[in-house]
């Protein structure tokens, strides 16, 4: 079991995630999703105007994808898989079609998961902000803070990324999951890192 957390605008996440997915096919693997917040992470920071935005779509969709989890829990169903289904959905609209955040793409993005539509009212209340917080800081307890997203945590190992782009396919996907479990393994092993010279690519 590979858990994953994520933050649905951050476009690394989103690769990353998909990584994931690909892992599962070649590898015997299996995601298990939750959420993390780049708006509780950068709370305390400096943002320009623009960020600000980003980091309140951030905590809406994050309120909205903990909402699913709730929901799914009560209802006695897995809330990995609502969320897996949910961020999906969400991220199809946000990184691959361009779409901004928006009430309407919640709905949407809810309607298609199969999930109400009327969850993405909570994109504006703070009812679901302790459960957000309660995931967002087990991703960082097993970590560290100075991290982003994703956080991937596999058999007590945990790391920030892989940060890669595009995400590899097949058996590509497999090898890099291989890698990143071996280093991963060495308590002492803390950041292999060079400058990224391309943005993110969703091919």
């Amino acid at each position: 079991m590979a858990d994953i957390w994520f933050d649905v605008v951050c476009p690394w996440a989103w690769i990353t995630s998909r990584w994931i997915l690909e892992v599962e096919s070649v590898r015997p693997v299996r995601a298990r999703w939750n959420v993390m917040s780049l708006a509780i992470l950068n709370a305390e920071n400096e943002k320009t105007e623009l960020y600000q935005q980003l980091m309140d779509q951030s905590l809406e969709s994050g309120r909205i994808l903990m909402a699913a989890a709730s929901a799914a829990r009560a209802a006695g169903d897995d809330p990995s898989m609502v969320l897996g289904r949910l961020y999906t959905e969400m991220g199809s609209r946000f990184h691959l079609q361009a779409q901004p955040l928006s009430s309407e793409l919640y709905a949407e993005a809810l309607t298609a998961a199969g999930l109400p539509a009327d969850l993405a009212e909570v994109a504006g209340s703070d009812a679901y902000d302790e459960e957000l917080r309660t995931s967002h800081d087990d991703a960082m307890a097993r970590v560290g803070r100075k991290v982003g997203t994703p956080v991937v945590a596999v058999s007590g190992n945990a790391f920030f990324g892989p940060v890669i782009t595009p995400s590899p396919r097949g058996e590509e996907a497999g090898v890099l999951w291989d890698g990143v479990m071996a280093v991963s393994r060495f308590e002492g092993f803390f950041e292999l890192k060079r400058t990224r010279t391309r943005k993110p690519s969703f091919e």
